[in-house]
This record gives C-alpha cells, sequence and structure tokens, in this order.
C-alpha cells in the first residue's frame, strides 16, 4: 500500500528557522489548487502506487486552505486511485488558523467541516506554549491560542499530533519541562518534537551570524531530548522514531510508512516521490512548477537508487526507529558483504553501549538514541557500486 503527500506551498509568515518550500504571497493559490489536482490526476497511471492508505496534507500550512480546497483535493484523489476503507487524513495545521478571531459557533463549524471532508488527524504546530520562543521564531500564533486550540480541537478531534521544538537558545531544563507538562495536560496521544537547527540561508541562520541570537547548543539540546523521553515515556508514549513518540494505535501511518520503506507519492513543488527502487522529486519554485503542470508536463526529476544507496537509507532510517536494522533483510536483500560491513562498523557502538542486537535486530540503546543519525552515518557504505 502507499501514501500520498501533498505539498501546499504557502504560508502566512517565514518562521525564523524554516527552509521548507513555501511562498508568504496568496495570489496564485487557486492556480496552485487547480494545478495539485492536475498533478494527481497525471500521476494516476503510474502503477507503483495503485492503493492509497493515507493522504497528508502539509507545507507550508495546508490550514491556510479553505474547505473547498482541501476537499477539491481529496475528492480528486478519490476519483483517480483506489483508497482503502478510512484511510488516515492528516492535516498540518496552524493554531492561528483554527482558534482565529471567529466566534466559538464559527469555529466549532470548522472543525466539523473538517471532519466531513474526510479529516481524521491534525498536526498542529506549536512549537512552544511560551510568548518569547514564539516571537523568537516568529510564530503566527500566541501561546494562548496554542492552548485554545488543542482544548477546542480535542473536543472533535480524537487523533490529534502536536509539535514541540527543544534546544531553542536560553530555554532552561525548568522551561522545558513546562513545555512538556503543558502539552500532556490536553491529553494528546501523539507528540512529535525536534531539536531546533540553523538551516543555510534562513532568518535565524542571519540573526546567529549577526550575534542577535544565541547559537543552540547541543549540550542543551542533548539535556532536553533526554528529558523530552523520559516524561513522555512516563506519561504511556511508546518512542517508536527518534522525533516521535505515539500512545499505543495511535503511530502516524504516514510518516511510518516513509520510515519503513514503503512506496508513497509527492504532489506538489518541491514534494518527494518513492517506489521502492526510484526517487523522484518536483521542481521547487511555484512559478516553474505552475507553468509545466498547466502545459500537462511532471516538473519532476527522478535518480535510481543503487543496491547502496537503499542499503544506506535502510540503515538511516532504521536506527531512528524502534523497528531498528532487520540483520536477515540485510543478507537477505543486499548480500553477505553488506552484512559483513555492518557487523564490522557496528561493533565498537555495540561495545561502547551505543547499540545492541536483540533477535537478529540492531538497535540503538536509550543512550544512542540521540546520536542515531551520526552512528547512521558511521554505518553507510561509501565505496558505491
Amino acid at each position: 500500500m502507499s501514501g500520498i503527500y501533498i505539498h501546499i506551498p504557502f504560508c502566512k509568515q517565514a518562521c525564523h528557522y524554516c527552509d521548507f518550500h513555501f511562498s508568504t504571497s496568496m495570489k496564485k493559490k487557486d492556480e496552485m489548487i487547480l494545478a495539485l489536482a492536475k498533478e494527481i490526476a497525471l500521476r494516476k497511471n503510474e502503477a507503483e502506487f495503485d492503493t492509497i492508505e493515507t493522504i497528508y496534507f502539509g507545507g507550508g500550512t495546508p490550514s491556510t486552505l479553505t474547505i473547498v480546497d482541501l476537499r477539491l483535493l481529496i475528492d480528486e484523489v478519490y476519483a483517480n486511485y483506489k483508497v482503502v476503507d478510512n484511510p488516515e487524513i492528516t492535516l498540518e495545521a496552524n493554531p492561528d488558523d483554527l482558534t482565529s478571531d471567529l466566534s466559538f459557533q464559527e469555529k466549532k463549524n470548522r472543525f466539523e467541516e473538517l471532519k466531513a471532508i474526510g479529516i481524521n488527524r491534525l498536526s498542529i504546530g506549536i512549537q512552544s506554549f511560551f510568548e518569547d520562543d514564539l516571537k523568537m521564531m516568529n510564530r503566527a500564533h500566541n501561546a494562548n491560542e496554542a492552548k485554545k486550540c488543542l482544548e477546542e480541537a480535542s473536543t472533535y478531534f480524537d487523533n490529534i499530533s502536536l509539535d514541540l521544538i527543544y534546544g531553542i537558545p536560553g530555554m532552561s531544563n525548568e522551561k522545558w519541562i513546562q513545555n512538556i507538562e503543558t502539552a500532556l495536560s490536553f491529553d494528546i496521544p501523539h507528540i512529535s518534537s525536534y531539536a531546533l537547527t540553523v538551516e543555510p540561508k534562513t532568518a535565524l541562520h542571519s540573526f546567529i551570524q549577526k550575534g542577535i541570537i544565541a547559537a543552540p547548543e547541543d549540550e542543551v539540546a542533548q539535556e532536553h531530548f533526554e528529558i523530552l523521553v523520559e516524561k513522555l515515556e512516563e506519561a504511556g508514549f511508546i518512542h517508536y522514531e527518534l522525533s516521535n513518540f505515539g500512545k499505543e494505535n495511535y503511530f502516524s501511518k504516514n510518516n511510518s510508512s516513509y520510515w519503513l520503506g514503503k512506496k508513497y507519492l509527492g504532489i506538489g513543488p518541491s514534494a518527494h516521490s518513492y517506489d521502492g527502487k526510484i526517487r523522484g522529486w518536483n521542481v521547487s519554485n511555484n512559478a516553474l512548477y505552475l507553468k509545466a503542470i498547466q502545459e500537462g508536463k511532471l516538473p519532476l526529476e527522478t535518480e535510481t537508487l543503487s543496491t547502496t544507496d537503499r542499503y544506506n537509507e535502510y540503515v538511516m532510517t532504521g536506527l531512528r526507529t524502534i523497528w531498528g536494522i532487520s540483520l536477515e533483510r540485510i543478507k537477505t536483500e543486499f548480500g553477505q558483504n553488506y552484512l559483513d560491513y555492518l557487523n564490522q562498523q557496528a561493533a565498537k557502538y555495540i561495545e561502547d553501549h551505543l547499540l545492541f542486537v536483540d533477535e537478529n535486530i540492531l538497535r540503538t540503546t536509550r543512550k544512542g538514541k540521540f546520536l542515531s543519525d551520526g552512528i547512521a552515518s558511521d554505518l553507510f557504505l561509501l565505496n558505491l557500486e
């Protein structure tokens, strides 16, 4: 089974840390919606994506779209693909789009309308419950809107995820614990949490270079991560992927498909696709994307992954998850030479209690989780075929 990711390349304003593809101008929004729908139809003959079990609206800020926009895109998926009964349909949303100056009755209608068109999972970008953090990151919502949004959303939706960012300059452990405890107070079944990273060409990068904002510290981020894991596991969450924690039966099906190597189709500018062997990505430019789609062309580049590429990707994704790396799969899918290399590279991390093998599965220890990406890179095979 496969998933469809639909990239909505619009935001009200630019968060200082974000390097995803988006535009703050909504002038071409209607054209973009029609182009997304057309791409969905253009790609229906890609046989690798014949059955869809998840639809994910990401971005950008998908919650800037109207109910009519969202319904059109969902209907287009159903019109062109076989979709399982009760697919997971996720909408990424910002609190201010759900708790703006509308009356409670109007907000009630918004949540009910989202449910009525098939949205059954919300992923809400909270990031922090403190005003100073939100202002530093240039988020469009405030702390009160964040809390009101979670309170109201949870009366209509059972399957909700929220995002938090840790490692923010100046954030003490005590303040981070308050963020976690506030999140837990809403009884949300899924939390995604990421370290603040400094990406090139972002406003945050510029502010740090100018000395306006202090640079994030790795040691602080690691402390915050360890606190996060401890607090959420105590609260009954399963740490199923490096940045993701879910109650039982509330793991993200969409994101899990990426980590488990399932096929997925990416719609929209900058969106990526994968069919098990070939990776593709659309142009990261709204104007070029619109021009190509309007001409009936796919603005898509592709690469065929080598055996070594697929090994490296499996190592990276496997170490980030509770499912780990199957040594039997390494042997059968990639060959004995790959298994010998993996065992050789992993030995020192096993000795340092960062990795362990259980029932022929290689996983990170609790101590090794935060370091999993760095460890994985050392397990990569670099001498390509």
